[in-house]
């Protein structure tokens, strides 16, 4: 293993995050020595580079987080450093009180971290006065609320469009598994064939997992977001296809398992498999459809009306062979639940 596995990312951050950051940082450092003059603003610039996030929402809670530690360590300090000076093993004393404290209060990371480091910094930085406790507060939450403030000011991220393609590609994938099912019942099938058809569908749940994080980090972008009233109708849409796909893509699981469990080489002979595989490539006709563009990307005008939906009514199934009605039956019954969400029946 590399060394700088562990120091580097296989994405950099965005360049607008990084440029919101360095404007924060501008800004506060300027303001604070403005209102606070005499002291470096050390803690203002902190607040900042730590405050700016990927959303507004995660932004407020680093804001409270790092105002909280700040707040927490500069009293310890100063209470520290008026009763027993400012010495290294006085220093040393206080990081150790500072990080047991946070761990009593079960405080979160952020906020565990900073009361320690803030302690340390007022003990050896500045002197232990209420006055100096009161302008490093000040200036913790001044450089905080400014990188909150720039966060939401300066294009506020919005995160719609990974969600919206992790969603389109889970769609696309699990209508290609029923069009694949459908395609293996019209003709003989190798065993060969059906595990690779097998491990295939078996996709659909990493895919699954992937479009839920997708959409939860759509979700907070949009969290206190002023531009969310333009983009919530978006979000709404992809939140509740992928609500329709999590049953299809147990489904499209069961039905490949059960094909591969009870496959019989005679299976296609079946008037009923035909017509199952054919309202199954149906269905998968029909759940592309629920498909929608992208905000910002027209849809395709070349059509002149809405593709109509292709799924018919339910089959009726005539007495299969013995050996296959096992396979029949759970194979209907999954097509009749397909059906239902696709259709919103």
């Amino acid at each position: 293993m590399r060394i700088t596995t562990s120091l580097r990312v296989s994405r950099r951050i965005p360049l607008l995050q990084t440029l919101k950051t360095s404007v924060a940082v501008v800004l506060a450092w300027v303001i604070s020595l403005w209102l606070l003059p005499g002291e470096l603003p050390i803690f203002a610039a902190m607040a900042a580079i730590f405050v700016v996030q990927p959303s507004i929402n995660q932004s407020l809670g680093r804001a409270l987080e790092r105002s909280l530690g700040v707040v927490g360590g500069v009293l310890v300090a100063l209470g520290i450093g008026l009763w027993f000076g400012q010495d290294s093993w006085i220093v040393l004393g206080a990081i150790v009180l500072c990080i047991l404290l946070a761990w009593a209060l079960k405080l979160s990371p952020g906020s565990a971290n900073q009361i320690p480091i803030s302690a340390m910094l007022v003990l050896v930085l500045g002197a232990a006065t209420p006055t100096y406790a009161r302008d490093r507060i000040i200036e913790t939450i001044l450089g905080a609320a400014i990188a909150v403030i720039v966060n939401a000011l300066i294009v506020p991220p919005v995160l719609l469009t990974p969600a919206h393609d992790a969603v389109t590609r889970l769609t696309l994938e699990v209508a290609a598994t029923f069009d694949r099912v459908a395609t293996a019942l019209l003709s003989p099938q190798k065993y060969a064939d059906l595990e690779t058809l097998m491990i295939q569908a078996r996709l659909l749940r990493p895919m699954l997992a992937k479009a839920e994080r997708a959409i939860s980090q759509a979700e907070e972008s949009l969290t206190l977001n002023p531009r969310q009233s333009r983009h919530r109708e978006v979000l709404d849409a992809d939140t509740e296809l992928y609500a329709r796909l999590v049953p299809l893509v147990t489904r499209a699981l069961g039905m490949t398992r059960a094909l591969r469990d009870h496959y019989d080489d005679s299976l296609h002979l079946e008037p009923t498999v035909q017509a199952f595989a054919i309202e199954l490539e149906r269905a998968a006709h029909d759940l592309r459809l629920l498909t929608v563009p992208a905000e910002g990307k027209p849809a395709d005008t070349t059509t002149p009306a809405p593709e109509p939906l292709a799924l018919t009514a339910p089959l009726m199934i005539t007495t299969p062979h013995p050996q296959h009605w096992i396979l029949i039956g759970a194979l209907m019954e999954d097509l009749r639940r397909v059906r239902e969400e696709i259709t919103g029946e």
